[in-house]
């Protein structure tokens, strides 16, 4: 424990050492005027000013577009702020146009209130004895007068001889109209009476004219269907006796073998007239069957056997992965032992390094001149 300790203050010590070295190189170059040039990386700011460049002509172009962009927004939006007014203005133009035609001031409710015309156009204050104007308060009018008695009197006698006389002349004409409606509904009644009667004896002659066509029509009928019958009958004749001769001049029930055989090969034959197989056939076709049960058994036992081969070899694969996987185990643990040796020996190092940082090393406390050497050196 003691050697390693002493290797660890070596190496400190070492390093210090490089480090006083080089900073004393530092200082004697910082504070050389002639050769101050540590710390500047011409390639470096060169790079970094191209760069700049490039960034800030790139920002350029990209401000270009934006600035096309909106030049070409703005006279976009400008179209429409102008198509938009003119749609406004057509649209005003067709409501002042609209008012003009058809609300001309003349048809307004308080027309007569600003009418420039109103006063020369006015009636004048009193019209006759009889004007509905002249009220009590309108003082054209005061009581007791009557200036157009005479007048008011005839034409009142003149008014109910016109009322009497138009009273005498509609009552005569309300007695003319209802004689004459009632003599045309007694001659719509008759000629209505007429036409049902001619339309009831047309519609019996038409009764009759269809019975008699009905009666010819079932009678055609009746012979033509006893026509067909008989001829229905008589083909049905025709065709037993000619389906007999056949069947007893031709080779269907012959049992001929040689008439099934098609004429398109040795091998084909007509299903319309084949009758069966020859023994022979059926022996073919039996050993046939035998041979292909003996085939498929043959099959089936190759393929037990194969079958068996395969859990035998999937057996041993599974033995063998049993194996690995224990070994496996058992390395994991072997190592997972050396690793907890290993780390007990870091920790008991950990803990002897400590306790000696503690109570060797860490010893002294700062003083002030410690803090006073701060702040001396070129960094």
């Amino acid at each position: 424990m003691h050697k390693v300790d002493l290797q660890l203050e070596s190496k400190e010590a070492a390093a210090l050492e490089a480090r006083r070295e080089r900073e004393k190189q530092r200082l004697s170059r910082i504070f050389n005027a002639r050769h101050r040039t540590m710390g500047v990386d011409v390639e470096a700011l060169r790079s970094q000013v191209e760069e700049r460049k490039l960034r800030e002509e790139t920002e350029k172009r990209r401000d270009e577009t934006y600035d096309a962009e909106r030049v070409l927004c703005d006279r976009v939006a400008q179209m429409l702020e102008e198509e938009e007014r003119q749609r406004v203005r057509r649209l005003h133009q067709a409501v002042q146009e609209f008012r003009e035609q058809e609300q001309p001031p003349a048809t307004r409710r308080e027309w007569d209130l600003y009418n420039p015309e109103g006063l020369r156009r006015d009636q004048p204050a009193r019209v006759s004895d009889y004007d509905p104007r002249c009220g009590p308060a309108s003082l054209q009018r005061f009581a007791g007068e009557d200036l157009a008695l005479p007048t008011r009197r005839r034409l009142q006698q003149e008014q109910q001889c016109r009322s009497l006389e138009e009273q005498r002349a509609e009552r005569q004409r309300a007695l003319a109209d209802t004689k004459y409606a009632d003599t045309l509904e007694d001659k719509k009644r008759v000629e209505l009476d007429l036409r049902a009667q001619q339309l009831a004896l047309l519609e019996e002659e038409c009764r009759r004219a269809k019975d008699l066509a009905t009666a010819d029509y079932n009678r055609a009928q009746a012979a033509e269907a006893a026509e067909q019958h008989r001829l229905a009958c008589q083909r049905e004749q025709d065709d037993n006796q000619a389906e007999i001769h056949n069947h007893l001049t031709g080779q269907l029930l012959t049992e001929d073998p040689a008439v099934a055989q098609s004429p398109l090969g040795p091998h084909r034959i007509l299903t319309d007239r084949w009758k069966g197989m020859s023994p022979e056939q059926v022996e073919a076709v039996w050993k046939a069957q035998e041979e292909q049960r003996q085939e498929n058994q043959r099959l089936r036992e190759a393929e037990r056997q194969r079958e068996a081969e395969w859990e035998a070899q999937r057996q041993l694969a599974a033995r063998a992965a049993l194996a690995l996987e224990e070994e496996e185990r058992l390395s994991r643990l072997q190592l997972r032992k050396g690793l907890d040796a290993y780390n007990q020996q870091l920790a008991q190092e950990q803990r002897a390094q400590q306790q000696y940082l503690q109570k060797e090393v860490y010893t002294n406390p700062p003083s002030a001149q410690y803090h006073l050497q701060f702040n001396t050196s070129s960094r």
